[in-house]
């Protein structure tokens, strides 16, 4: 599964943002299930960028989350988030033929 997770982010906070997702990314990579992540920045709004990230499960990614590391290295990056779900299944395991 993925999730992506959308953020927006002032044009003026954008320089510390590729360095909080890299010590977020290095804090996920230790927990079971993690199997990578990116940043990228939305080509038509720049104070758009979305966060990427591919798990083995929904439980992976939800243990994960709760993880006390975790929650702290990721504050300064959800702070930014947009309140959207964002958990998406490949359409294989969302039941469609594939």
């Amino acid at each position: 599964m993925f999730a992506v997770t959308r953020l927006r982010v002032p044009e003026a906070e954008a320089g510390g943002l590729a360095a909080d997702v890299s010590a977020l990314l290095a804090v996920l990579a230790a927990r079971p299930g993690f199997r990578d992540g990116e940043l990228g920045r939305c080509a038509d709004d720049p104070e758009l960028w979305a966060l990427m990230t591919r798990w083995d499960g929904v439980g992976a990614y939800r243990r994960a989350l709760s993880a006390a590391e975790v929650k702290i290295a990721g504050a300064p990056v959800w702070v930014h988030a947009l309140d959207e779900p964002g958990v998406y299944l490949p359409d294989t395991d969302a039941g469609r033929p594939g």
